[in-house]
């Protein structure tokens, strides 16, 4: 094979099949046993923590080490533990019971983790909403999950307020960081459990004595669909313990393809700039920086000034999340201000990312690129890339870890060879148990272990994947994934529109944005402007459309009457100019 750009000579000192080989051996940490799963035998890791309890026990040892640090906040392990302990306690006094959905929706907080940790404990079912949705979006999931207990801050609060009334199934709210009194049925978790600096005074207290398995629920991870409705992605706690292992199996990976052995696990410094309502920080990230004794850096909001001076005053190790950080970092003007050299790797997922950025990566920062693939079906990681890997196949999404198995498949599900395109499909102990109450998505999606996942792809000789296009129609802005279903929905609801087209146009920072192209009704007028306010009133602002082109002609349509958005590309030529 080729060399990569910027690569050394003598790389890579083993095969992929004799790293594999070396690291899976019977009694290594990456051993890996089959187990049955819903009927199908599937290959997991051996030593991976079999529920988040036993990982939350596990975390115990690490102490007073940082657990998270948010503004002026420092919580230590041991402090986190106590917040989880008590929380738990109050969540069953509540009436909170195994199976029990309890939704989350806030911000990143230290209280994130500590409400993950403590309704997953109890054998119930944790519900992470997406911040950044519409009261009426969060209204939906709540419904949808049929959630009995949310646990909110104060600006999801303020959202939710009007609506409370309509929800069928919410019974107690509990609300952190408000600012004066609340009404019932809300109530101040401060007043449960305290403020997060005030954890590590909390009592020493075991966790409730609930059985629970590697493969019970532990969380519902909303994810659109092509129909315009959220569907939940029922994930266990195999699921999002999987990762764990899946990470530092990729790390072990890189050091044996470069001649040195693999590195031992130390905490490191994470800057988490992205929510964790996504699986890529919920699960990938936070539960291996929970295994390590990792410290997670929360911020407010993204700002890469504010970054890079945390960076700098933490020393942070490990940033990214999606590619726009990364560009936003490299290409910003007052980057020499701030000393970077604490960082070792800069990770990301999520979103289309140019080959150019993993090489300026390497070439400016001196890090190590890394990138994946997964979706929330995963509950994240099934393919990694990273370092020299990465330098020599930049267009890739990466390799399989040792547990996942990718094929392509044709029209009919039959596995292609390589070089040939078809649809994507995953298996491994990383994959959903279905879709939250629906059946019917369910069959269609997941099928005898496998995860139809509606990309395009191809697989080359050695195995590594590479997603061309999305058979689903997503647009993935800034690793946001926006469904052009929904949005189409709400710009036809509009009474001058007689019919639209949502397009995900290339974004060099964000990697797509949503554009529209709209026709109006013979008596129709308005403009850009005023439609793009009509669905930023109705839908969260990232779905806003970033152009919107007006055509006097009836939208191309096949013979099905469905809409050939290929054929609409040419009103922003130049947005898909080569």
């Amino acid at each position: 094979m080729a060399m990569g750009h910027g690569q050394e000579t003598g790389w890579p000192a083993r095969s992929h099949d004799e790293v594999r080989a070396l690291l899976t051996a019977p009694g290594s940490a990456f051993e890996i046993e089959t187990v049955t799963i819903r009927g199908v035998p599937t290959r997991t890791w051996k030593n991976a923590p079999p529920t988040l309890r036993a990982l939350l026990e596990v975390s115990r040892a690490h102490g007073e080490r940082l657990m998270t640090i948010y503004e002026d906040e420092r919580v230590s392990y041991a402090a986190h533990a106590r917040a989880v302990a008590a929380l738990a306690a109050v969540l069953a006094e509540k009436g909170v019971r195994a199976g029990d959905r309890v939704a989350i929706a806030m911000r990143n907080l230290p209280e994130y983790p500590a409400a993950l940790f403590a309704v997953t404990a109890l054998g119930a079912v944790a519900v992470p909403l997406n911040a950044w949705w519409s009261g009426e979006e969060l209204r939906y999931a709540l419904d949808d999950s049929a959630a009995r207990l949310l646990i909110v801050d104060a600006e999801r609060h303020e959202l939710l307020l009007p609506l409370y009334g309509l929800l069928r199934h919410l019974g107690d709210v509990l609300v952190t960081r408000a600012s004066g009194t609340l009404a019932r049925p809300a109530v101040a978790l401060e007043a449960l459990i305290g403020a997060p600096m005030r954890w590590e005074a909390l009592p020493e207290r075991p966790l409730p004595d609930t059985p629970l398995g590697p493969d019970d629920p532990a969380a519902i991870f909303y994810t659109s669909g092509t129909t315009g409705r959220p569907k939940g992605a029922l994930g266990t706690h195999r699921n999002l313990t999987t990762n764990i292992m899946s990470s530092a199996y990729a790390a072990a990976r890189t050091a044996l393809r470069r001649g040195e052995l693999p590195p031992p696990t130390t905490p490191r410094v994470v800057l988490t700039v992205i929510p964790l309502f996504h699986v890529t920080a919920c699960s990938a990230a936070l539960m291996g920086a929970v295994a390590s004794g990792s410290t997670t850096i929360y911020m407010r909001r993204w700002d890469a000034v504010r970054a890079m001076e945390l960076v700098e005053r933490e020393r942070v190790t490990v940033t990214g999340g999606v590619p726009t950080i990364a560009w936003q970092l490299l290409d910003h003007p007052e980057r020499a201000r701030f000393d970077l050299s604490s960082l070792e790797s800069i990770a990301y997922g999520g979103a289309p990312a140019a080959p150019e950025l993993a090489r300026r990566l390497r070439a400016e920062f001196g890090v190590w690129p890394q990138n994946g693939w997964g979706m929330t079906e995963t509950m994240a990681t099934v393919t990694s890339l990273a370092a020299e890997d990465y330098l020599a196949r930049p267009e890739s999404a990466g390799l399989p870890v040792a547990v996942a198995d990718v094929i392509v498949t044709d029209g009919e599900g039959a596995p292609l060879p390589p070089g040939a395109v078809g649809e994507v499909r995953a298996r491994g102990p990383m994959v959903v148990a279905g879709y939250w109450n629906r059946p019917e998505a369910s069959a269609e999606t997941f099928v005898e272990g496998w995860v139809r996942t509606g990309d395009v792809g191809r697989l080359d000789e050695d195995g590594f994947l590479y997603i061309l296009d999305r058979a689903k129609d997503v647009v993935i802005r800034g690793g946001e994934n926006i469904y052009s279903i929904e949005i189409e929905n709400v710009l036809e609801a509009h009474p001058a529109v007689s019919e639209c087209a949502v397009l995900g146009a290339p974004h060099r920072v964000l990697g797509e944005e949503a554009v529209a192209v709209v026709r109006l009704t013979p008596a129709g007028s308005v403009d850009e402007a005023e439609l793009q306010h009509w669905v930023r009133a109705r839908l969260a602002a990232f779905k806003v459309p970033a152009e919107i082109r007006f055509t006097a002609e009836p939208l191309p349509r096949n013979a099905n009457g469905k809409i050939l958005k290929r054929e609409l590309k040419g009103l922003f030529r130049e947005r898909f100019a080569a």
